[in-house]
């Protein structure tokens, strides 16, 4: 296995691309990269000589391996069928959550999936306060006014900002009550909380 260092966007770009959980980076890739080779083999259709006949060149099939017909057929069997509804689940791969060394990291990754997952609904976040202070808002210095030593960090690839100093048994009642607003059911709350 080979090892090539990319810029945080077109990470970011590859991570959104997740079908599954537990998808690779590779397998993503792989799956993008075939779908694009697929629509560049199309039948070629040279222009037609001085005479009315059309020549039409005969579709050559690149050889492939029985072990990339594999991974192939693996990708195409495990993508998210069309219609299916997004779950963050679909967006969230082990490899990328281990990436996050800090439970605030963590925390922040797995609200951007939770927002991928769920674009149109994820505004209701604004509506999840504690007793005395907001826990999301749209802007730092909502967050700001809000409480004191709040430290406010914007949810990766949204307009929406989270309060990060709470504990870790905060960080997870967040989560669960986001999952709850966005109607995953108890057993998937419980999955979701403990992703962190």
């Amino acid at each position: 296995m080979k090892t090539i260092e990319i810029d945080d966007d077109l990470y970011q770009f590859i991570a959104s691309q997740t079908q599954q959980i537990g998808e690779s980076a590779s397998d993503i890739l792989r799956r993008l990269l075939i779908v694009s080779l697929t629509e560049a083999q199309a039948p070629v259709v040279p222009v037609a000589q001085k005479t009315t006949e059309v020549q039409v060149k005969e579709e050559t099939k690149p050889e492939v391996k029985p072990a990339a017909q594999a991974v192939v057929e693996k990708a195409v069997a495990s993508a998210v069928p069309v219609g299916k509804s997004s779950s963050v689940f679909d967006f969230i791969s082990p490899q990328d959550l281990s990436a996050e060394q800090s439970v605030v990291g963590r925390f922040l990754f797995i609200l951007s999936a939770l927002s991928r997952a769920h674009r149109g609904d994820f505004a209701q976040v604004l509506e999840i306060k504690g007793r005395n202070r907001l826990y999301f808002g749209q802007s730092e210095a909502s967050l700001l006014e809000a409480g004191s030593s709040t430290n406010p960090k914007p949810i990766p690839n949204t307009d929406f900002w989270v309060i990060t100093n709470s504990n870790t048994t905060r960080k997870k009642m967040m989560l669960t009550e986001v999952a709850t607003k966005l109607g995953y059911d108890a057993a998937e709350v419980e999955r979701i909380r403990d992703l962190l």
